[in-house]
């Protein structure tokens, strides 16, 4: 009999741990979000005269972070990757799908790409 509850415990342990893992790896890649590229300094409204682009890249090179402007909500983008920033330069004014884990007003991207 204790033979049998040490197996139950061992075989519901791994269950646990096999589910924990799966949980984690998910939350690692985070969620998908789609809007315009902007700037947080601008949010969804650029002050500068000229295009969207132009402002957000002005911004960003004083030093702004990258931002997504998601209906209402405008979400500050943090990244190191030069791939992601490379991405985000190129689609500035414009749509794209930011990957990453939502904290707050910030997104911790993993990923960028265009959006149709």
């Amino acid at each position: 009999m204790n033979s049998r509850l040490q197996k139950l415990g061992i075989v519901g342990m791994t269950l646990a741990v096999a589910l924990g893992l799966a949980v984690s790896s998910f939350a690692a890649k985070g969620k998908s979000y789609t809007g315009t590229v902007s700037d947080a300094m601008c949010g969804a409204k650029h002050a500068m005269a000229g295009d969207a682009a132009g402002c957000t890249r002005a911004c960003v090179g004083k030093g702004s972070k990258y931002a997504l402007v998601v209906g209402e909500k405008v979400y500050t983008l943090e990244t190191s990757d030069k791939a992601a920033l490379d991405t985000l330069d190129k689609q500035a004014g414009a749509k794209a799908t930011v990957t990453g884990t939502e904290k707050g007003d910030t997104i911790t991207v993993t990923s960028v790409t265009a959006a149709p």
